[in-house]
């Protein structure tokens, strides 16, 4: 599993695609939240804190994780060398692993520097400091096992085709449903105790529920469900396919 781990991250920086992924997250979050007008930017926001990162954060994530995650399986599979992955002595789950935290792996170092806005609120404030750092925590937190259920996701579609365009959307796709899409279906009724039944089906709601700053064992064994399901598909995927 290493070893799929090691090149995983390998071919991620000996190619464009690693610095273009991560340098696209910074700028877009970057222009959003400090640039341009609108209700993501801060100054126009007036409160020193991270919310609205963490409400851009998860729909920029829509989009950049398939894009990490698409070549995975659908590169291999169009060069022919995902056979001889296959036939290795390695087993399916290894090689399904050993790619999921490669491309997780991306998404965290995409997210490291964005600890910088934390020092930037922080002086940004009527008083220096005056943020509430369990919030701030519990939003990384929850953004990091969102980008897990997103990652395995992503992993999944991209055994679906060999074509890495296709496997893209694909992901984008599943990743809005999960997200999104439950919050959409629980607006169609308009009981609310139906409403937040629905809700509580979707990725928003419990990642909502950790980012203000209250870990719930509820939401952890969700994601942690969400995302062994997505690599539990892709591992009967994979050993559907042709040796």
């Amino acid at each position: 599993m290493f070893a799929i781990f090691k090149r995983e991250v390998r071919s991620f920086f000996t190619s464009p695609i690693g610095y273009l992924i991560v340098g696209s997250f910074l700028l877009l979050n970057g222009l959003f939240l400090w640039v341009f007008k609108g209700e993501y930017n801060i100054f126009d926001y007036g409160f020193a804190d991270l919310s609205n990162f963490f409400l851009l954060a998860p729909w920029i994530f829509i989009f950049l994780v398939p894009a990490i995650t698409m070549k995975s399986f659908s590169e291999e599979r169009k060069m022919g060398t995902l056979e001889l992955l296959l036939i290795k002595p390695i087993s399916i789950w290894k090689l399904v692993l050993g790619k999921f935290w490669g491309a997780f792996l991306l998404c965290v170092i995409a997210v490291i520097p964005t600890i910088v806005y934390v020092f930037a609120i922080s002086g940004l404030g009527m008083t220096a400091g005056n943020y509430d750092l369990g919030v701030v925590l519990g939003s990384y937190f929850g953004l990091l096992f969102l980008m897990a259920c997103y990652t395995s996701i992503g992993i999944f579609a991209s055994t679906l085709s060999d074509n890495q365009i296709i496997a893209f959307l694909v992901g984008i796709l599943v990743c809005f449903l999960i997200f999104n899409g439950f919050d959409a279906a629980a607006t169609l009724f308009s009981n609310g105790e139906t409403q937040q039944t629905i809700q509580s089906l979707g990725a928003k709601s419990h990642f909502d529920s950790i980012a203000r700053g209250v870990i719930d064992t509820r939401d952890l064994v969700y994601f942690i469900s969400l995302t062994l399901l997505f690599l539990y598909l892709t591992f009967q995927r994979l050993k559907q396919l042709p040796r």
